[in-house]
């Protein structure tokens, strides 16, 4: 198969879109299909890093007149994310894609509804879109929702009946190496201790969350022989900053940057603080428990979701000064808590996602 992405990150988006289609991209390249990125030139575009993984990336400019890039009206609750009208996107996005044969279009964004993919609709075969708010309409053949507690029913009225829904962690991105290192995983987690945190709050993390944690931490309990496996991204604006709060710690700390070996850090660490966002896949795939932050009002039902099924503690970004200490203290502290976190984790994800959606996007296209 021939497939097409278009997504977008941004120092304002995050990185999570296009990270999530990479994962598909290298499943079906695994398989033997070819894939296409498109993306917007926004501040904190990954072209660079789609590149470096092998993959065509075009990039969109954005126009040079202000007003240009004023949307249209009758607009979604993230139409700024694209930068320009839906009009203008479709008309570029047509203009760079390797027709003819594209099997499939592949759109990962919150600002792209089913106008758009109505419009891109003459270029490929199927349209498969991967959402998590259900809150615009879509005109596709495949829909992935692959997040906890969402329901079929939550885009009843917003697909055609032709559509496949695929809801559920069951279906969630995640790299091979994940599943690959499940069975190791959980053997650790069978008498766990606090000894090594892993902190990862987004590619981006413009706000500085890292650094309100490690202030927590500073001021918590943990022991001294607590390491801290702190992830950052590479165009993280506070990167600096925390490399510098990092070194003044009472703990052993690294900071990373732009990790190819997430899954082994996962794997190796007891506890996570981390963003609700895809990246809480990974962690329940591999049974680590965690504390969760809510970087973006789009992770609250994932957070709240997996707080209820017992997965993670969250934290209220604005309130982690306050809640943290305490919740550390309580894991830190001998018992079944952490026993408890792993075990309902790894009930949620066992990493095969990417794969079971292949299967899926082969079947249809020869239908």
């Amino acid at each position: 198969m021939k497939v097409v992405f278009r997504a977008d990150a941004s120092l304002s988006i995050g990185t999570g879109h296009v990270m999530r289609c990479l994962t598909l991209a290298e499943e079906l390249r695994r398989q033997g299909h070819a894939c296409q990125f498109v993306c917007r030139d926004h501040p904190g575009h990954l072209a660079g890093f789609i590149l470096s993984k092998g993959f065509t990336c075009d990039l969109l400019s954005n126009p040079a007149v202000p007003e240009a890039r004023r949307v249209s009206v009758n607009e979604t609750a993230h139409s700024d994310w694209l930068g320009v009208s839906w009009e203008m996107d479709a008309d570029q996005t047509l203009s760079v894609v390797d027709k003819p044969d594209v099997d499939w279009l592949v759109a990962d964004h919150y600002a792209l509804e089913s106008r758009w993919e109505n419009r891109l609709a003459s270029v490929a075969k199927r349209v498969m879109v991967i959402d998590d708010l259900a809150d615009r309409n879509h005109d596709c053949d495949l829909l992935l929702d692959q997040n906890l507690g969402s329901q079929e029913a939550d885009y009843s009225h917003r697909v055609p009946e032709r559509c496949v829904r695929l809801i559920g962690p069951r279906y969630a991105l995640l790299r091979p190496e994940f599943a690959e290192l499940r069975e190791a995983a959980l053997k650790r987690r069978v008498k766990p201790e606090v000894k090594r945190i892993l902190i990862s709050l987004g590619g981006v993390d413009s706000d500085n969350v890292t650094g309100k944690v490690l202030n927590a931490l500073a001021n918590s309990s943990l022991p001294g022989d607590t390491d801290l496996d702190i992830i950052m991204g590479a165009t993280a604006p506070h990167l600096d900053e925390v490399q510098q709060m990092a070194q003044q710690l009472p703990f052993r700390a690294e900071v990373s940057v732009n990790v190819y070996d997430m899954a082994d850090r996962m794997c190796r660490a007891d506890l996570s603080i981390g963003a609700a966002g895809s990246t809480s896949w990974e962690r329940c795939c591999l049974g680590l428990p965690s504390i969760m932050v809510i970087l973006a009002e789009n992770q609250r039902n994932i957070g709240n979701a997996l707080a209820q099924s017992g997965c993670a503690y969250l934290v209220d970004r604005d309130r982690i000064a306050d809640e943290l200490s305490p919740l550390l203290s309580r894991l830190v502290e001998p018992g079944k808590e952490l026993e408890r976190l792993a075990a309902n984790a790894e009930l949620v994800c066992d990493g095969k996602g990417s794969s079971r959606l292949v299967s899926e996007m082969t079947r249809i296209i020869h239908s």
